[in-house]
């Protein structure tokens, strides 16, 4: 059944997700938030990758026995994004804003990343490369890294379209399979930007 999730602080909806007799169960046993992912047909505890998560303070059936609403104390952001709420989106505003440009996609390809990481779909590379884990994946990393370097010697000596375009690519690799990496620790992209920030100022 679908179930609502309130912050018990103020009743603010932090999100909407899907529970089975076992999801329920297992949050009320364990007193942290549970869901039955629907995508890959198992049990999952919100929080359970992120470490953001849900402390149950109560759990209501509805009238009709057709929807749970929950209370919960968030231990932190619950959104993938890191939003507060899965909610704290304007819809129209996404809707009439124009395709994020520059480094604004990069929160676009963050949030595609985040959400593989939190529901695994099959067939995606994403999810290939998050389930063999952080050695596997930091070495992609460390393989896109020699690329990089490969690539900028390449365009040093000859210098045109194609060596460019080369090189472009790589950086390309290298900054996706670091946003990958960066997933699999739960290390979000504000964190790094505020690093960056920190380093500027010195």
């Amino acid at each position: 059944v679908p179930t609502v999730v309130q912050d018990a602080a103020d009743g603010h909806v932090l999100m909407l997700a899907w529970q089975d007799r076992e999801a329920l169960e297992a949050t009320l046993h364990t007193g942290e938030v549970h869901f039955h992912s629907r995508s890959r047909d198992r049990l999952w505890r919100k929080g359970e990758t992120s470490g953001n998560v849900l402390r149950l303070v109560s759990a209501q059936l509805d009238c009709d026995g057709d929807a749970i609403l929950l209370t919960a104390v968030p231990a932190g952001p619950t959104c993938h994004t890191g939003a507060r709420s899965c909610f704290d989106h304007v819809a129209a505003e996404r809707a009439l804003a124009a395709p994020p440009q520059g480094f604004a996609w990069l929160e676009t390809l963050w949030s595609t990343i985040a959400d593989r990481a939190a529901t695994r779909p099959g067939g995606s590379y994403t999810t290939r490369l998050l389930e063999v884990g952080v050695d596997a994946v930091a070495r992609k990393v460390a393989e896109e890294a020699t690329e990089v370097v490969l690539a900028a010697k390449d365009d040093a000596a000859a210098g045109n379209d194609e060596t460019k375009g080369a090189l472009t690519g790589e950086l390309a690799d290298l900054l996706y399979h670091a946003l990958v990496l960066a997933a699999e620790r739960s290390v979000p992209p504000a964190a790094i930007i505020d690093e960056l920030r920190l380093r500027h100022v010195r």
